[in-house]
């Protein structure tokens, strides 16, 4: 049986696979799924941008002497995955990174170019001007927790993705002592993140929460309240067939009820309904937790290690494939990533926030490559939006170190 499935799955990689799910492994569900041709063009260049940002970090790590040896970058080519060797790939930036030669050290170093630094204080800026966004963020990730606390470990996974500060243990953790509170673990040498107030007035409302009411809030609204009050947006990629026992199916999960990602879970119930209410739950804090990222984007690795903290007791990778409406996985870059579908369009964020402005800046510079470079000058290039900046991004996604 297991081989119909497989074939069924070879022949037809674009239909639906929510009705053979059981029958294959994970590997091959990851493979079957459908294509999205804009957040996949996306996540290739991600995938040269995260090469960079670790060199502009080991770099950044000195702040009295920014810049970094090229014999040090060599050593750690393998590392950062720069397969044609650091000199070869710092090259292909000359808007990102300065190649200069130390006399008094006898070998050449690296140091961020004025345009790519000035970003990178653009960023700081902006995040330290955020401060009270990313005290929200931990506040809301702790009260999805059922214990509400987690692992300082796994915040320190997706700082990040979280737009937090990289002193964020001083400058958000420690000036908020009345919100948050760090406990020793049982595991030696670990922390745990606490809330120090967990009364019932605390809980938040989750951000579908906003979607449904400016969905209801439309005149030409054709969903029933029943279905509203538990519903997801959904948007699927382009080359998506959806049968129509496939959108029966949605139409039933989406008026299926569930505790809501704030709300106290109680007795988990072993029933088939209440398994797929627990399964509804997880969508829900994925959701949220998605929703709370700078760039509603995140390692599914990284996010894994909530998984338990969460209390979501599912193959969360598998979670992701089973809502393609919802969640899209792209595995560009050899990581697999999770994006909130919702959250873009045209390969851009629908609501950006000046973290992600200045991010979003870095990321032109890498799709620029080495165009607009004249006897070492970097030709001035404005922020651009998302339709200008394709007509220029062509030349430069393909990268052979990779």
């Amino acid at each position: 049986m297991r081989t119909h499935i497989v074939n069924f799955i070879i022949k037809h990689p674009h239909q639906p696979s929510m009705a053979v799910r059981s029958k294959t492994t994970s590997s091959q569900y990851v493979a079957s799924r459908s294509r999205d041709p804009v957040l996949e063009k996306l996540m290739d260049k991600y995938k040269h941008l995260f090469k960079v940002i670790a060199i502009q970090d080991l770099i950044l790590a000195n702040p009295k002497n920014p810049c970094v040896s090229l014999d040090f970058l060599s050593r750690l080519s393998q590392r950062l995955h720069l397969n044609r060797g650091a000199a070869a790939f710092l090259r292909k930036y000359p808007h990102i990174f300065h190649i200069f030669y130390d006399p008094a050290k006898s070998q050449p170093f690296c140091r961020l170019t004025d345009a790519a630094m000035e970003i990178s204080c653009q960023e700081t800026e902006a995040i330290n001007a955020s401060l009270p966004v990313v005290v929200d963020r931990l506040l809301r990730l702790l009260s999805m927790s059922a214990s509400n606390s987690l692992p300082l470990r796994a915040i320190f996974k997706v700082w990040r993705e979280l737009g937090l500060p990289d002193d964020f243990e001083e400058s958000v953790i420690a000036r908020n002592s009345h919100l948050f509170r760090l406990c020793d673990a049982h595991e030696p040498n670990t922390h745990v993140l606490k809330l120090v107030d967990v009364s019932p007035g605390n809980r938040f409302m989750a951000s579908v929460e906003n979607w449904r009411v400016m969905e209801c809030c439309k005149q030409d609204c054709s969903v029933e309240r029943v279905e509203m009050r538990y519903s997801f947006k959904h948007g699927y990629p382009p080359c998506m067939k959806l049968s129509k026992n496939f959108r029966a199916k949605i139409k039933e999960w989406q008026r299926l009820p569930y505790v809501g990602p704030y709300e106290e879970i109680g007795e988990k119930k072993s029933s088939k309904a209440g398994v797929r209410a627990l399964e509804k739950r997880a969508v829900a804090i994925v959701h949220e937790f998605l929703s709370l990222t700078v760039e509603k984007m995140v390692e599914v690795e990284k996010i894994s290690q909530f998984r338990k903290w969460f209390g979501i007791d599912l193959n969360i990778r598998d979670l992701f494939l089973d809502h393609p409406g919802i969640f899209y996985l792209s595995t560009k870059g050899k990581r697999h990533t999770i994006f909130l579908r919702e959250a873009y369009e045209r390969g851009c964020l629908i609501e950006p926030n000046p973290v992600y402005d200045a991010r979003r800046k870095l990321l032109d510079l890498v799709v620029l490559g080495s165009r607009d470079w004249f006897n070492g000058e970097s030709k001035p290039r404005h922020s651009l939006n998302c339709k200008e900046a394709e007509f220029q991004e062509e030349d430069n996604c393909q990268d052979d170190d990779f």
